[in-house]
């Protein structure tokens, strides 16, 4: 009598997992298909746009203000322009995006696809907060590349240099090299909200609900470091240090504030992705 061989069904094999770099490119793809991503990176690209019309119409010369400093200084204005935004509109753009990440797939029943792909809930957040990244990687880049191509087209270049607040000019190499500092720096600044922001996220089904807590947040860090009295509670607050990108315009260049808000940034991210995975991995999908 010889032995059957029964093989196992297709249906019951085990499921093979999907490649992470798929993952990862699927996710970006959904991200940049969004109308309203589209939206906000052209307003982004806007920008520095308006602000150097500005000044060019102005044409009054270098003037008081951090704004007014730009006329006939191209290269300040990627980094007044990046500054200008890290007070609400890169956040917003960054809670935007981790708010339709999973509370707005949970809503809409497509996160439990994703699951059932098969991705684990480990993976699930990586290629989430990727896609967040992906966002905040592509507003800061807007605003710097056509602050950069705005300030030389239509403000001027002052001869070619950077023209720093203390008074002292820097060659090109040296200005886009304190650009891609400002960027660098700016980017993990939103990295933090957007840790915060997958955490709300993953706690409701409503994306309004992430917009408003985490930019009611932002504001109340704001008041708060605003309050002289409250001054010893400064460190802990994500937006202590945010106008730390204008040290970028001083020569020598103080670093301290730059690298107290990026120590401070990793904390809330690290905060963030810890309440994320806790979140997923006990959520009921």
């Amino acid at each position: 009598m010889t032995a059957a061989v029964i093989s196992r069904p297709e249906s019951d094999a085990a499921p093979r997992t999907v490649p992470l770099i798929r993952l990862l490119g699927a996710e970006v793809r959904w991200v940049l298909r969004r109308p309203r991503t589209l939206v906000m990176l052209g307003v982004f690209a806007l920008v520095p746009v308006l602000i150097s019309i500005g000044v060019a119409v102005a044409d009054a010369g270098p003037g008081p203000g951090l704004i007014g400093a730009v006329a006939g200084n191209g290269f300040m204005l990627p980094i007044v322009a990046i500054t200008v935004s890290l007070s609400l509109l890169l956040p917003l753009a960054v809670a935007m995006a981790a708010a339709d990440a999973i509370a707005g797939e949970a809503a809409h029943g497509t996160l439990r696809g994703l699951l059932l792909a098969p991705v684990g809930r480990l993976r699930l957040v990586g290629m989430k907060a990727f896609g967040v990244l992906v966002v905040a990687v592509l507003a800061v880049l807007a605003l710097a590349v056509m602050g950069v191509l705005a300030g030389v087209v239509v403000v001027g270049r002052a001869e070619g240099q950077l023209v720093t607040l203390s008074g002292t000019a820097l060659g090109p190499g040296d200005a886009f090299a304190r650009v891609s500092l400002v960027v660098a720096w700016t980017i993990v600044q939103l990295a933090a909200v957007g840790a915060v922001a997958l955490a709300v996220s993953a706690l409701t089904e409503h994306p309004s609900v992430v917009v408003t807590s985490v930019l009611g947040g932002l504001i109340l860090f704001g008041v708060l470091t605003a309050i002289p009295a409250l001054e010893w509670l400064q460190p802990y607050l994500l937006t202590s240090g945010w106008t730390a990108a204008v040290d970028a315009l001083r020569d020598p260049m103080p670093l301290g504030e730059m690298v107290q808000s990026t120590v401070r940034a990793l904390c809330y991210l690290a905060l963030g992705a810890g309440l994320t995975v806790y979140r997923m991995l006990r959520r009921d999908f």
